[in-house]
């Protein structure tokens, strides 16, 4: 995803996507593709927020979860 989708609507991203993709694209792999842009794009929406953590403290946190 490029900077100038931030801007596109939902329906232009799909379109677009939809359009790069050849024409033997099943409907599960438009279905991923889209899935993977809208991950993406909560993901930016996310860290525009500043609802994200450094690697560090992912790290940090995640040694708890690691039994021994």
């Amino acid at each position: 995803m490029t900077t100038e989708t931030a801007t596109l609507s939902d329906k232009q991203i799909a379109t677009d996507l939809v359009d790069r993709m050849p024409d033997s694209a099943t409907l599960d792999e438009i279905g991923e593709e889209l899935a993977i842009a809208n991950a993406i794009r909560a993901g930016i929406a996310d860290a525009d927020a500043g609802s994200v953590h450094t690697h560090e403290e992912v790290v940090r946190r995640s040694a708890s979860w690691i039994t021994q």
